[in-house]
């Protein structure tokens, strides 16, 4: 009866699937996306944030938002807050911009607001379609870059040098030591196709991690228990200010738009990718319930906002349950589960050191470099764009100010050489708009 009631619910027959097909791709993209619920709270507890509350928002975040998208368009698709956005919210905005994590927590709910709105009106195609592509293939690259440098930086492999600004870190020291082990270790488990590959060599560096020892200890200390209660999310559940975004809209209007560009971006290319290697799209390779994946993903983000976290999208780890036979929206039913069920593990994530996250978030910047293949080398003004965009970022240690500068050099070039029949209405007012914000210090 159970079956039947699940097969008629996701429509698995019509799919050519089953709920056995189901289950075990709903565990393979959670395998594969599980990482999450230890890098994001290492990385969103550098704000200030409570890490222990930070782990059930994360997991409640994850689920929430994947049952939304089974739920609006009954695809495989699992969401959870996302890589690149937490780095973004953690770094620039609350260390880099210096604005309280509660604040930042109300420019996360403003971008998801704004991300609806486009969405449901429609023109978020019309802006997806006016920015240059060799600036969305810039900025994504250069999240990549600057997500990889942050996992350098906490592992201590790139530290300070008052001449040169950065040089390599103290390789004799066996916390680093160990943390170049784990990139090999976790590149050579992707390239086996092992899954989840990032899982396993964060949960091996720290189990290395409790043997290896330390001034106040060793690097992974013992936990106090295997399994526990969630930690409460008193600390972060509708803390955000509201009324920050608005009385200092000068200085935070570049990191609502920065967000939503990156999130737009983001989850339209993870959508198109995995519902391709599903068999979803149409003839025209377009995606039936695009919209209905957006408004999912965007409602996902003020949700995530409201719980305590950075923006929520649509994770490009599906594409490993969709190798594995995910069809339909039981796959990311499965997930949301799974989700729910980790957070009694949360005493085990707590003594994960943040060494053994820098593979993780290497990986992560190794996948984000791939659409480098898609950049036009024969194009002197794609080309010079994506690179000012993707250098900028590491550099700057801002997502945004990549985005900017990408704007200003992509007009100024066009511009300068004459062809500035070729640029859109938006991106000349997007680079007037940053180039003023630069002019005038509205920072």
């Amino acid at each position: 009866m159970l079956s039947r009631f699940l097969d008629k619910t996701f429509s698995l027959s019509q799919h050519a699937t089953t709920v056995k097909t189901e289950i075990i791709a709903g565990l393979t993209t959670f395998a594969a996306m599980s990482y999450i619920l230890i890098v994001n709270p290492s990385i969103l507890g550098l704000s200030g944030m409570p890490v222990a509350g930070l782990i059930t928002v994360t997991a409640l975040a994850a689920c929430l938002g994947t049952l939304l998208m089974a739920w609006l368009t009954n695809y495989p698709v699992a969401l959870a807050p996302g890589m690149g956005l937490n780095a973004f919210f953690a770094f620039t905005i609350c260390l880099t911009r210096e604005i309280p994590w509660e604040a930042a927590l109300g420019i996360v709910f403003y971008n998801g607001l704004l991300f609806l709105g486009l969405t449901i009106s429609g023109l978020r195609e019309k802006i997806a379609n006016a920015i240059p592509a060799s600036l969305k293939i810039g900025v994504q690259c250069g999240i990549g870059l600057f997500i990889a440098f942050i996992g350098l930086k906490n592992a201590g492999l790139i530290v300070d040098n008052p001449a040169t600004f950065v040089e390599l870190g103290d390789l004799s020291q066996p916390a680093v030591l160990l943390a170049l082990f784990g990139i090999i270790f976790t590149i050579v488990l992707v390239a086996k196709k092992v899954t989840g590959a990032i899982l396993i060599s964060i949960i091996t560096l720290t189990l290395i991690g409790l043997f290896i020892p330390t001034e106040n200890g060793y690097l992974t200390a013992s936990p106090e228990a295997i399994v526990g209660m969630p930690a409460s999310i008193s600390d972060t559940f509708m803390a955000m200010d509201l009324m920050y975004p608005i009385e200092n809209f000068a200085s935070t209007w570049d990191l609502i738009f920065a967000l939503m560009f990156v999130n737009m971006f983001d989850t339209i290319g993870t959508l198109i990718g995995v519902s391709k290697k599903a068999n979803l799209v149409d003839q025209h390779g377009k995606l039936p319930k695009m919209g209905r994946a957006m408004t999912a993903d965007a409602s996902a983000g003020v949700i995530g906002a409201a719980l305590g976290t950075s923006p929520v999208t649509s994770y490009v780890e599906s594409a490993a349950g969709v190798s594995a036979g995910g069809r339909t929206g039981l796959t990311a039913v499965v997930v949301a589960i799974c989700f729910l069920l980790a957070l009694f593990l949360s005493p085990l994530m707590l003594v994960i050191p943040l060494m053994a996250t820098t593979p993780a978030l290497v990986m992560v910047g190794i996948f984000m470099m791939d659409t480098i293949k898609d950049l036009e080398f024969d194009d002197l003004t794609g080309v010079a764009t994506a690179t000012i965009a993707l250098m900028a970022m590491p550099l700057t240690f801002s997502i945004s100010e990549g985005i900017a500068l990408g704007f200003i050099t992509y007009v100024g070039i066009r511009v300068g050489s004459g062809d500035f029949k070729k640029v859109s209405l938006l991106t000349y007012a997007m680079a007037v708009v940053f180039l003023l914000r630069y002019v005038l210090d509205l920072k």
